[in-house]
């Protein structure tokens, strides 16, 4: 199992280069910056110019903020400076941010999706290899590449692409277009096999594809320290977040497949009260367990293969704990099997 690090949500902007050459020299197999409070491609240009060996992804940038174009070339440019080692990882996010914070449009996003991978690949194969552009789908088109703007062929071929998605019909697409899948966080390892294995492989042979060639990957809740207080604060950390994700109805089909689909109504009307801190006691044990690895160091490693082995290509670790932890020893044990 391939493991990858990354700075965190919360770390400044000049952190990324240092974080990532630290992830490297610590063994991690890739460096994934998200989309929050920083723009990822600049913390991924940091990042390439610190690092030589991992691999580097957006986990997730947001697609539905910019256009296939304007996307294009950033990852054209990211792909040729880290020598071919990006991955370019797009979610979709939901309505309200697109529309209210990007103010852009919305509509239908697997299928959106779908169509903005595969435009994305059409610029990029105009690119490398000569062809003539003519993409013309529903929601994007573009017919016009002038010598000027056309960047000369990517001595390293176009990156490959990383969708995210919980709901079938994105799984779906991620089958038919994707080189990878990235599970959310919110993810057991229950919904992941009976759920997100299957419809990647039915969109996968729909395309034609094998399913193997989709990787997955998996963000891992962990809860865990070196005393038992360490390990319950980070459980109460998680539990907080699980209650986040809970109570928004987009997650509502992985409480569904465990039979807690009543948590959400209970979460929702204490997330509209503003009672954010006070939502993780109704996360219970069980419900706490199902979706996060809560062990003492030395036996992370080995809940995580129990769960996800045979079932995800690569890890990263979810940890909202204060402890300071060395988490080398369990990357090298998930390295080995």
């Amino acid at each position: 199992m391939k493991v990858d690090g990354g700075p965190g949500t919360k770390a400044p902007i000049e952190a990324m280069g240092p974080a990532a050459a630290a992830a490297e020299r610590d063994g991690y197999d890739g460096v994934v910056v998200p989309e929050t409070a920083h723009d990822p491609f600049v913390a991924l240009t940091l990042a390439a110019q610190a690092t030589e060996r991992v691999e580097l992804a957006t986990k997730v940038a947001i697609a539905f903020a910019r256009s296939p174009m304007t996307l294009a070339y950033t990852a054209n440019d990211l792909q040729q400076l880290s020598g071919g080692r990006l991955v370019l990882g797009l979610g979709t996010q939901v309505k309200p941010h697109i529309v209210r914070r990007f103010s852009m449009p919305w509509s239908r996003p697997a299928a959106r999706m779908r169509e903005y991978v595969l435009a994305l690949q059409a610029i990029w194969d105009a690119w490398n290899e000569g062809r003539p552009l003519e993409f013309r789908g529903e929601f994007f088109t573009h017919t016009l590449m002038n010598p000027l703007f056309c960047p000369p062929p990517n001595p390293f071929g176009r990156p490959g692409v990383m969708l995210a998605g919980v709901g079938p019909r994105m799984i779906e697409v991620a089958g038919e277009v994707a080189d990878r899948f990235a599970c959310h966080s919110f993810t057991s390892p229950a919904y992941l096999a009976d759920v997100i294995r299957p419809t990647l492989a039915a969109g996968a042979r729909r395309a034609g594809r094998d399913p193997g060639d989709v990787e997955v990957a998996v963000t891992c809740y962990v809860a865990t320290g070196t005393t038992q207080a360490e390990i319950d604060e980070a459980a109460l950390q998680l539990r907080r977040q699980i209650a986040f994700y809970g109570s928004t109805a987009a997650y509502t089909s992985v409480l569904d497949h465990h039979g807690f689909g009543g948590l959400h109504e209970d979460l929702l009307a204490a997330s509209r009260r503003g009672e954010w801190e006070a939502m993780g006691e109704r996360i219970d044990d069980d419900v706490l367990h199902t979706y996060a690895v809560v062990a003492p160091p030395d036996q992370v490693a080995g809940e995580i293969l129990r769960r996800y082995g045979g079932l995800a290509d690569r890890v990263s670790f979810y940890y909202l704990g204060a402890a300071r932890l060395d988490w080398t020893p369990i990357v090298r044990q998930l390295q080995q099997g």
